[in-house]
């Protein structure tokens, strides 16, 4: 039996298109399946911790939404075994992305059917989980300012929800200031003077593609670090293009660093967002939880 939990209004409605798709197919083939809408991350959460608890066997939990959705049921998956299946419905979609799984319905629908479950990490903060990025400081007012804007759902609605991230850069630039910060990695502790920013990832890419830790792997055991220090406004500006194809890593005002527990803190307050959602602020303490979670990719 398969399990579906359904954000409807995800993707201004996306989800609830895709969702009709999903529902065809699997009537056609006479594959058993069970669903729920969702309107509220506390309701998906009460929701899949009760079916989980009980005594049907789950094949697989399909979650029809953006990376914000996977987010709010990731306490109930970690550690369950149950297989997560991701069908793109948001507007940043990096979960789908950093796992290789297809956002054509059809396509990601075979792949929650007949792909292969792997373990994958999650990242550990305030007793919170995260599955691809924490984003402190600059990136996580970016993300924080276009899910409350206007141009997000504009965005959205033709199709290009990268282009409401490339506004929100501009957006933020205005009222942002970078400041001391310390970053501690595996017990090597560095100070930077003027810090942008600190991306701490499972996967390589966040923010709707931005490939800020390139080298990242989801199951490797340890979580990828970009921060970016020591930089005027205008550099700042001329680093995102290169974060599309992740050739910012050699930048000399960029620093990559790998560990498996870091804690972030410095002279101001810094908002940080897990998954596009808001999980905790500076100082902070984010540490690998190896193999918490098992996700459904294609076959290779």
């Amino acid at each position: 039996m398969f399990l579906f939990i359904v954000n409807r209004k995800s993707g201004n409605g996306g989800g609830g298109r895709i969702w009709k798709k999903i529902r065809k197919k699997l009537q056609r083939q006479g594959i058993p399946y069970e669903y729920a809408y969702t309107d509220s991350a506390e309701q998906a959460h009460s929701f899949l911790s009760a079916r989980l608890s009980g005594q049907e066997s789950w094949k697989a939990v399909g979650v029809v939404g953006g990376d914000g959705t996977i987010h709010s049921l990731l306490p109930a998956l970690r550690h369950s075994g149950v297989p997560l299946a991701v069908f793109s419905a948001g507007s940043g979609n990096d979960t789908a992305r950093g796992f290789g799984i297809p956002r054509r319905t059809g396509a990601a629908l075979e792949v929650m059917l007949n792909g292969r479950a792997k373990t994958a990490d999650l990242i550990s903060i305030a007793g919170r989980s995260t599955l691809t990025a924490l984003a402190v400081g600059f990136d996580a007012e970016v993300a924080h300012n276009v899910n409350q804007s206007r141009y997000k759902q504009i965005c959205n609605a033709i199709g290009l929800g990268r282009i409401a991230y490339i506004i929100g850069i501009f957006h933020t630039l205005l009222t942002f200031r970078p400041g001391p910060l310390t970053v501690d990695c595996d017990g090597v502790t560095r100070h930077y003077d003027s810090a942008w920013l600190t991306a701490i990832n499972n996967v390589a890419s966040y923010g709707g593609g931005l490939s800020i830790c390139p080298e990242a792997k989801p199951g490797d055991g340890v979580l990828d670090l970009c921060i970016v220090h020591g930089c005027t406004k205008l550099k700042l500006l001329l680093l995102f293009p290169t974060v599309l194809i992740g050739a910012h890593t050699k930048l000399s005002f960029v620093t990559m660093r790998r560990g498996r527990n870091i804690t972030v803190h410095g002279g101001l307050p810094r908002l940080a967002l897990g998954d596009g959602e808001p999980v905790a602020s500076t100082p902070l303490n984010a540490s690998v939880d190896a193999g918490a979670l098992r996700i459904m990719c294609p076959l290779p």
